[in-house]
């Protein structure tokens, strides 16, 4: 999931809309004593669960739905949620009996034609959602959603529903972990009133989730509610929570600091020396899942050729990580050594050191590598960026220092900043890139399998670059079809060695989760994917 950041919200903009609210006080702000207010951007696309893969609408998603698994908001670890039983004999060929008694927020039963209607919907090439390729893995993705051409087919041949709470699915390939990636958000069932009024479902989603959206305005506020009849253990301790649109996480900060917001999740570097003393104990800095990285346009053939490997070897080279980390980030940020994230841990797959020398900061051989291969593509790196929130020109500016002072040229390198992260991503995905351009990475679900394979694949869904690797791939498609997890961690590792070779994509750091809030709120922490586990904060 692509990592977005905050829009920004002007104080009182939202109190026509979410009436009640009282600007300029925590309380009132947003709806109610009960109600806690956080920090948030305006979502890329409409909330349909398998258009959404950026963390703005994800947030949401998370609190409306809840699929067949759930990622423990502690641990990580994927657990049944609305599934009774996954059932397997081959890893190819799965059994799912949906628990009985759930319902979405309008009345709704949750069945298991539910799921297979929404996967279908997801899937369809047609429905042009940006999370089809996650329904890949089942048979009859080809004629569903075929890479040329129009669709073949309406349905997945691969999903068949055999009774009001069971369905099965058939896969292309063995695939050991699938049961894993079941609790993200794509994989979320949809009611009937999705497909039967589509457009009034869009303007305010329904889903079976702890909270209901109550209303939306674009640019200002989405109010979501506890929604009191949720059968789920998890339920809302708040009476809803309110999601202010910022465009300046700063902003966002000393709103929080003013009693005007009670909870900003992306604390700005530039808050960072005085945050512990400004919140007195309300701030939390804690390991995710996320990778920065700097991704290429592959498109652009001028960096898909063998002297560009070097030059991209070299430019990684030339990137004085720790130095960086330790000035604008403190103690948010480490140095990545791989490609994945220290929260998988060595038995789910993460490697320290897996990059080698080619993540160390060696000015000389830079140098080297770009001469050989050479030069710069163009005679500049541009590196392209979000400028909706503070902290990504003050890193992009950096590492543009550091790849200057390392190659002896303060030409080498500039950052070429987009206004806003909606407009960022929509360059990026008409492959509009000229240069470098930044890819922070949110795990979907704790596998290695998430760090690569919709990154690197042949016509992955987030492989905006285009890269293309025949070995990577075969490498994927082996360690997919394992039945062992050890091996196919291994085989994952090996296929990880390949966008080492590659240098497919320059890892940058692993980024901690970081949030700050009033003293309206207790209990508040975040998941291993960085969002607030917004169910259980409790307010006042």
């Amino acid at each position: 999931m692509r990592g977005a950041r905050h829009a920004r919200w002007t104080a009182c903009a939202v109190a026509a809309v979410l009436a009640p609210a009282a600007c300029g006080t925590g309380v009132g702000v947003g709806g109610g004593a009960g109600v806690l207010t956080s920090s948030w951007g305006d979502p890329q696309n409409p909330l349909e669960p398998a258009n959404t893969n950026e963390v703005q609408g994800g947030k949401v998603l998370d609190m409306i739905f809840r699929g067949l698994k759930r990622y423990d908001p502690r641990t990580g670890k994927a657990e049944n949620m609305l599934a009774e039983r996954i059932e397997t004999h081959d890893s190819r060929n799965f059994t799912i009996t949906v628990k009985d008694g759930w319902r979405f927020s309008n009345g709704e039963p949750v069945t298991a034609r539910s799921f297979v209607d929404a996967w279908n919907y997801g899937a369809s090439l047609r429905n042009n959602q940006k999370n089809a390729y996650f329904f890949g893995y089942i048979e009859g993705y080809e004629k569903v959603h075929p890479e040329s051409g129009a669709q073949r087919a309406d349905t997945l041949s691969g999903l068949k529903v055999t009774g009001p709470r069971t369905f099965t699915v058939r896969l292309g390939q063995k695939f050991s972990t699938f049961p894993d990636t079941l609790g993200y958000p794509a994989f979320a069932p949809l009611p009937k009133a999705f497909f039967t009024d589509h457009a009034a479902w869009v303007s305010k989603p329904v889903g079976n989730g702890p909270y209901r959206i109550e209303s939306y305005t674009k640019g200002s506020a989405m109010a979501l509610r506890k929604w009191g009849a949720y059968p789920g253990d998890d339920k809302a301790r708040n009476d809803g929570v309110t999601l202010m649109v910022y465009t300046d996480s700063n902003t966002a900060y000393t709103d929080v600091l003013a009693g005007n917001l009670d909870l900003v999740d992306d604390v700005p570097a530039t808050q960072l020396k005085n945050v512990r003393t400004d919140l007195d104990g309300r701030y939390i800095n804690t390991p995710a899942g996320i990778l920065q990285t700097l991704a290429f346009p592959y498109y652009d053939k001028r960096w898909d050729t063998g002297g560009a490997r070097k030059v991209r070897t070299g430019l990684s080279m030339a990137i004085n990580r720790r130095q960086i980390t330790e000035t604008l980030f403190r103690d948010t940020r480490t140095p990545a050594t791989d490609w994945t994230s220290p929260v998988l841990g060595t038995d789910g797959g993460y490697k320290a050191g897996l990059c080698g020398s080619a993540c160390d900061y060696d000015p000389a051989r830079a140098r080297e590598l770009v001469r050989e291969g050479g030069g710069i593509p163009g005679g500049q790196v541009k590196i392209t960026y979000n400028a909706d929130t503070g902290s990504h020109k003050q890193w992009v500016d950096a590492v543009c220092n550091s790849i200057n002072n390392a190659l002896g040229n303060d030409k080498a390198c500039v950052g070429n900043p987009i206004g806003t992260f909606a407009d960022f991503r929509n360059q990026i995905g008409r492959h509009k890139m000229a240069g470098p351009f930044r890819a922070g990475w949110q795990m979907d679900y704790p596998l290695i399998q998430n760090f690569l394979q919709p990154l690197y694949y042949t016509g992955a869904s987030s492989n905006d670059g285009q890269w293309s690797n025949k070995d990577f791939d075969r490498l994927v498609d082996r360690a997919n079809a394992e039945t062992d997890r050890a091996k196919a961690v291994q085989l994952f590792q090996q296929a990880e060695g390949v966008v080492r070779d590659n240098m497919a994509a320059i890892p940058l750091w692993y980024q901690n989760g970081s949030a700050g809030y009033s003293q309206r709120l207790s209990n508040v922490a975040l998941n291993p994917f960085s969002v607030p586990v917004y169910d259980e904060i409790k307010v006042g």
